[in-house]
């Protein structure tokens, strides 16, 4: 796969990340294509979720932490790991769901409304306009366009998650990162959620760590395998999952080991 051959969102380059003295990733070099989905998998401890989480400068919240290489968000071509770029900026243009659904203790409304209260906005008919928008783009305004002051946290687990994923929205993201977000749900909800994702790219480059290879074949159209802190191979999500050009992956996919 050559690098012009697809448009770029963002792309990984010679990154090594490290928790204190402990080198977690190692020589990472990868391309987010825009607009598509982009799988992590790899058995636990792999390194999935710390590359995650370097997008949108999480290990910036803990000391000792030290990255090394770039990650470069196109068109602007800014290195988003550079000390000199404000992490909480980066948090607003790359948005995160994390395994868990997290809504804030407030009502549906204000969790949505959140990001954008942080950002200065308080008029009412702009903050209506992108609660609603939000609340559509995560399939879940119909379901509580009625109940916009109730507490999020009286939704179901699966609804609660479709509202984290509208939090994010909201800020109007240019990448969307998922970590796991359908491992504490049901099937039911697991299948939304899915769903939703095939829909979010067509607006939002997304990324998602998972380990159910069932739903990185379903809803990625890239996979990148890792193992150990490096990646082992990164291709077409049907071509890692059909004819893998590295033992290591085959072994992994077919549950050899991991």
């Amino acid at each position: 796969m050559t690098r012009s051959a697809i448009e770029l969102k963002a792309e990984a380059k010679n990154l090594n990340f490290y928790y204190g003295p402990v080198h977690a990733l190692k020589n990472i070099n990868m391309p987010i294509e825009r607009r598509k989905v982009t799988a992590l998998i790899g058995p636990s401890g792999c390194g999935k979720t710390t590359f995650l989480r370097c997008f949108n400068r999480m290990h910036d919240l803990y000391p000792h932490n030290r990255y090394e290489g770039e990650i470069i968000l196109y068109p602007d071509k800014i290195n988003i790991i550079s000390p000199e770029i404000d992490p909480i900026e980066i948090r607003m243009q790359i948005s995160m769901v994390f395994q868990k659904p997290n809504p804030f203790p407030k009502s549906i409304y204000e969790n949505v409304a959140y990001g954008l209260r942080v950002r200065g906005i308080s008029r009412k008919g702009i903050l209506d306009e992108a609660v609603e928008k939000s609340l559509r783009g995560a399939a879940l305004w119909e379901e509580v366009k009625g109940r916009l002051n109730s507490l999020a946290v009286d939704l179901s687990g699966g609804q609660q998650q479709r509202l984290c994923i509208a939090r994010a929205l909201a800020t109007g993201p240019r990448i969307l990162l998922f970590d796991e977000p359908t491992s504490a749900l049901d099937p039911t909800a697991t299948s939304k959620i899915e769903e939703l994702i095939i829909e979010l790219k067509n607006e939002v480059t997304i990324i998602i760590v998972t380990h159910n290879m069932q739903q990185a074949a379903r809803v990625s159209d890239y996979t990148a395998f890792m193992y150990l802190g490096e990646i082992i191979e990164f291709d077409k999500t049907d071509k890692i999952f059909t004819a893998p050009s590295n033992r290591l992956t085959e072994e992994y996919i077919t549950g050899r080991f991991g």
